[in-house]
């Protein structure tokens, strides 16, 4: 049984959840299941491009996601969906992965957009949680 599903978004971009999110929806409320909507903020500190931020980028990067997190999640989701949310902050696939591993996720249910030529691959981090994650990983094909 699903008990606990991951869903990923990234809130600047509509299709990594136009389509993952009502298939995540409908696993929840098939299965009676907790939807946990995760977003994460890519860590750019390494290096020269770190310089350019400012010294509290992070936190408030990650305050400023949890506010957005919290309306998309009021906006989007069904309130019969028990809903929790999580934002990390790091390399996008290994906190995908991390959250899923620390929350106790059955399920994790991420969008793979269609690159140019390369049609029938997985994006990059898709790939990566497809390969690493030790739960389901339901991809869904923007």
């Amino acid at each position: 049984m699903i008990k606990n599903i991951l869903l990923t978004v990234d809130l600047n971009d509509e299709s990594s959840w136009k389509k993952a999110l009502p298939a995540a929806v409908e696993y929840c409320q098939a299965f009676g299941s907790t939807l946990r909507v995760a977003t994460v903020i890519p860590d750019f500190g390494l290096g020269a491009v770190g310089a350019h931020f400012p010294s509290d980028f992070a936190e408030k990067a990650v305050a400023k996601a949890k506010e957005d997190l919290q309306a998309f999640v009021g906006e989007r989701v069904p309130s019969d969906v028990e809903t929790r949310r999580s934002v990390g902050y790091g390399t996008v696939y290994e906190e995908i992965l991390k959250i899923a591993k620390e929350t106790g996720c059955d399920m994790i249910v991420i969008a793979s957009n269609r690159p140019e030529l390369k049609d029938y691959l997985l994006g990059p981090n898709a790939a990566r949680v497809v390969r690493h994650a030790g739960c389901s990983v339901l991809v869904v094909r923007d």
